[in-house]
């Protein structure tokens, strides 16, 4: 099949009307299929149920620094649990903190906190009035949210095959006080999947902000999160800060949501003493401690990081399959028509596809018209505005991979519509 764009009126309306056919078949099925979100399929939660069971009496729900960890205390966490985390991160047990069982809350509360508290001799961002945060674009619908509800405002900055343009970063913040942060998923990033480059995160750790109060909010969920054998690695921010001084710019955040229960996993923060001291200002208002019996489920299953990389292994031997047939998909049903690019992620949780300019909303239409729920055409971008109407996520985790694999006909099915109904109109 030659490129669409290649092809005379005629042909195109020959074509439009093969693939309308098929389009009306699916929809006669009256089809309900998801794959709006990122998240873990029932296979995925069930290779963790044995967590439930390890807490016993006989554990005695003692630590080494809590002699029992059903009552209050112990803000920042049991001290295995944070050395656990501590040891995914590659940090020191003393930069973490571990919270409940949502790092967007945390996210949400360390915002909330640089907007209540000043920093560095600096006012609260909240008695600054007008600032702002970059986004890299594409990127995590829900950090635009938490941006959008505090008032800031969001300043796109592109995605490149390494991480966010740097050039336009570096220029950015070195020139604009009112410029307080960044968000980042430094590894598998939501949603194209790429891993920020050794020079990318050398980078950041060197920036040099007009704002002193500038803070880098380094959201690394899917840091073990591997789906093929030929993982991407990503260098440790901390440990290039520490050699430029800037420790103090960096919040890293983490959790087990999509390691063992997302409504009942465990998160954690990473950030230098003094972050962490402005931070605990705020939690020790906020509460007298998260659930440490979770924390200590968790550790008592892991036992230590080797036991969660060992976890990651069945994660991956359940995704890869969903993966692979996603982008064998693509290029099987798209590859040559000049229709669509799409990513091929290492790990995470998403596949980035980019249609026809102009067309993401119209296929997004389509396939909820066929049955078929996706990630709202738009949302990948600050306000929900995609400049090109051009991006959509693609979650394969959640959906049994029967249901995914005729998701994936009709995604393809409705993005060949939508090329077609748009080059046929300007021809």
């Amino acid at each position: 099949m030659p490129q669409y764009s290649s092809m005379d009126k005629d042909s195109l309306k020959e074509e439009y009307k093969k693939i309308s056919e098929q389009y009306a078949s699916y929809k006669e099925q009256e089809l309900s299929l998801n794959m709006a979100r990122g998240k873990p399929g029932a296979e995925q939660l069930d290779i963790s149920n044995d967590m439930l069971n390890v807490l016993t009496p006989e554990t005695m729900f003692k630590t080494e620094d809590c002699p029992d960890c059903r009552n209050y205390g112990g803000l920042s966490g049991i001290e295995e649990a944070r050395k656990l985390f501590g040891d995914i991160l590659g940090v020191s047990s003393e930069n973490i903190f571990v919270g409940g069982n949502s790092s967007l809350n945390m996210m949400f509360d360390t915002i909330a906190c640089m907007m209540e508290q000043g920093k560095n001799g600096e006012k609260p961002w909240n008695q600054q009035g007008k600032i702002k945060f970059l986004c890299p674009v594409p990127g995590y619908d829900r950090h635009f949210g938490v941006t959008q509800y505090f008032g800031i405002e969001m300043v796109n900055v592109p995605m490149t095959s390494t991480g966010p343009d740097m050039d336009i970063v570096e220029e950015l913040v070195s020139k604009d006080s009112t410029i307080k942060g960044i968000w980042c998923v430094p590894k598998y990033s939501n949603p194209q999947g790429i891993t920020y480059s050794d020079e990318t995160v050398k980078r950041f750790a060197a920036l040099k902000p007009a704002a002193k109060d500038f803070r880098i909010m380094w959201d690394n969920a899917y840091c073990i999160h591997d789906i093929t054998d030929t993982p991407d690695t990503l260098l440790n921010i901390f440990d290039e800060c520490k050699k430029t001084g800037n420790e103090d710019m960096v919040f890293e955040f983490c959790s087990t949501s999509k390691i063992t229960f997302p409504g009942a996993g465990v998160a954690a923060i990473a950030a230098s003493k003094a972050n962490l001291e402005l931070l605990e200002k705020r939690y020790n208002f906020q509460t007298i401690g998260y659930d440490k019996l979770n924390m200590l489920r968790h550790v008592l299953y892991f036992k230590n990081l080797d036991g969660v990389l060992e976890h990651m292994k069945k994660h991956k031997a359940i995704l890869q399959p969903r993966f692979d047939m996603v982008t064998d998909k693509l290029e099987k049903e798209l590859g040559g028509l000049g229709v669509a690019n799409w990513t091929k992620p290492n790990g995470g949780y998403f596949v980035s596809v980019d249609v026809t300019d102009g067309c993401a909303k119209r296929v997004v239409a389509l396939c909820k018209e066929a049955g078929v729920v996706l990630t709202g055409a738009g949302a990948t971008y600050p306000y929900g505005n995609d400049p090109k109407d051009s991006n959509i996520r693609i979650a394969p985790t959640y959906p049994p991979i029967s249901e995914l694999e005729t998701a994936m006909d009709i995604f393809c099915i409705c993005t060949k519509m939508a090329a077609l109904e748009k080059l046929i109109r300007n021809s």
